[in-house]
């Protein structure tokens, strides 16, 4: 059992937060690789090992550059808001099928400084793997009840993102699970505490809490036509 993150990952993005800019980030660079963005890469080198047990098609890519964790730099082009870096460290597990492409199933880390959680899913899909999922609900609603039910999913997953205001065109309005066939993303997430990120079992409790969505993805993944 492994410790990866520890409380100064806090103490630095509480500072980065409120001294968003290039000069401060520089002079606090060795803190972030040493707090922040190396802890990140050693849990994401551990976590393939552990996807391989049951998502084995999800994955856990510890490059530096190109891989799972999300650079710490901020796009600016389109955004009014010109702060440089992200306020948070955060990694997407992707799947392996489509690797360079959000629409399709995988799993999520977020750390930040007021706000830690995980999820999983399908983020984004585009129209064709939309209408996919939605079709697969609406004609396996059983399959999809299954894979989104349980006392332990219940009491801890939340769906997350917008739906459509009406049914989506092609299903019918009165359909039992019409609201789930409104989403826009298939997305649920997990709160997590700084506590518990900062423990030996860490690892172990991010895995248990990817292998409860798992039923869900699989399903997304059969509807999307990928393998799970």
């Amino acid at each position: 059992m492994t410790t990866y993150f520890t409380p100064a990952l806090f103490q630095f993005l509480h500072e980065l937060k409120a001294n968003n800019t290039r000069e401060w980030f520089a002079a606090n660079k060795a803190r972030y690789e040493e707090v922040a963005r190396q802890p990140m890469l050693n849990f994401i080198a551990d976590l393939q090992a552990e996807f391989n047990k049951f998502a084995p098609h999800v994955l856990a890519d510890a490059k530096p550059v190109g891989g799972s964790m999300f650079r710490i730099n901020r796009d600016t082009r389109f955004s009014k808001d010109k702060s440089p870096y992200k306020t948070s460290v955060a990694a997407h597990f992707r799947h392996q099928g489509v690797a360079k492409d959000i629409s399709a199933p995988g799993f999520y880390l977020h750390i930040a400084a007021g706000e830690i959680f995980m999820g999983g899913g399908l983020f984004h899909p585009d129209s064709q793997r939309l209408h996919q999922v939605r079709t697969a609900i609406a004609e396996h609603p059983e399959k999809w009840r299954k894979a989104i039910s349980g006392k332990e999913f219940e009491q801890h997953c939340t769906f997350w993102g917008e739906s459509l205001k009406r049914p989506p065109q092609g299903f019918a309005a009165d359909h039992p699970l019409i609201e789930d066939m409104k989403r826009k993303n298939f997305v649920v997430t997990i709160p997590l505490i700084p506590a518990r990120l900062c423990s030996a079992n860490f690892m172990h409790e991010f895995t248990d809490n990817c292998r409860l969505i798992s039923p869900m993805a699989g399903f997304l993944s059969k509807a999307t036509e990928v393998a799970w």
